[in-house]
């Protein structure tokens, strides 16, 4: 996908989507801002992108802190001069737990990563995109989101409140040249595995299969892209015909 001359800053850019779409955006052209908790992941990664790019920065971030968001935008937008694209995909999910086995901790904890922190980092970038009347905005939401997890309800509570603040910014953004969109990926490849083409048996889709981080990130990609000029205010779901459970 062609991204040359854009800004992209992706969130929990370390492994897994994360890491698979800032190689392809690497390889597309894009300069890349990456945020995520582990900082020797993403120095890794770096080393692995210099064969693509030299323009990227890279910062250790809590995006459920947003004054820690706010200075890490604010730097890395004096460094760019713009940020064109924003991938919101840090996010936390591991945990089978029942409804009632769920604490309060917990519940605000997810809230507080997955829904804030991604309220945090778009309010933080999307001035800017307003100014330049320019912007791509995708947030990853999950199947848990549209469908519904049992013993995660935390989990598909956040990801189903990332589907309806998609809908919902994009209607007020929109015709301001910034485009917001989500995909919702079903089984995911383990996020550890370096290879973004694996994939592994699953179940849970009528592909039999789990996605990879590739095929995640090609869909992100293509959603940051000029070719998507004319979707916005979308949830597109990447789950291999998934099984609804």
């Amino acid at each position: 996908m062609k991204l040359q001359g854009r800004v992209a800053l992706i969130t929990g850019a370390a492994v897994g989507i994360g890491r698979a779409t800032a190689l392809e955006m690497a390889r597309g052209g894009a300069s890349l801002v990456l945020l995520d908790l582990d900082f020797n992941k993403l120095s890794a990664l770096k080393d692995e992108l210099a064969s693509y790019t030299d323009n990227v920065q890279i910062y250790q971030c809590d995006i459920s802190d947003e004054e820690s968001v706010n200075q890490i935008v604010a730097t890395a937008l004096e460094v760019t001069g713009k940020i064109d694209i924003l991938v919101n995909n840090a996010g936390i999910w591991r945990g089978a737990k029942t409804f009632l086995e769920i604490s309060s901790a917990d519940w605000k904890r997810y809230f507080d990563v997955n829904v804030m922190g991604t309220v945090y980092v778009t309010r933080a970038v999307l001035p800017s995109m307003l100014d330049r009347e320019y912007g791509r905005i995708i947030n990853v939401a999950s199947v848990a989101g549209v469908y519904g997890n049992a013993k995660m309800t935390q989990y598909s509570a956040t990801k189903g409140a990332l589907i309806a603040f998609t809908k919902a910014l994009a209607k007020e953004v929109s015709a301001k040249g910034v485009l917001v969109n989500a995909v919702s990926p079903g089984s995911v490849s383990p996020s550890d595995q370096p290879d973004i083409d694996y994939t592994q048996p699953s179940e849970l889709s009528f592909m039999g299969r789990t996605g990879s981080g590739r095929e995640n990130a090609n869909l992100i990609c293509f959603l940051a892209s000029d070719e998507a000029s004319y979707i916005a205010g979308q949830n597109i779901q990447i789950d291999g015909c998934r099984k609804k459970q």
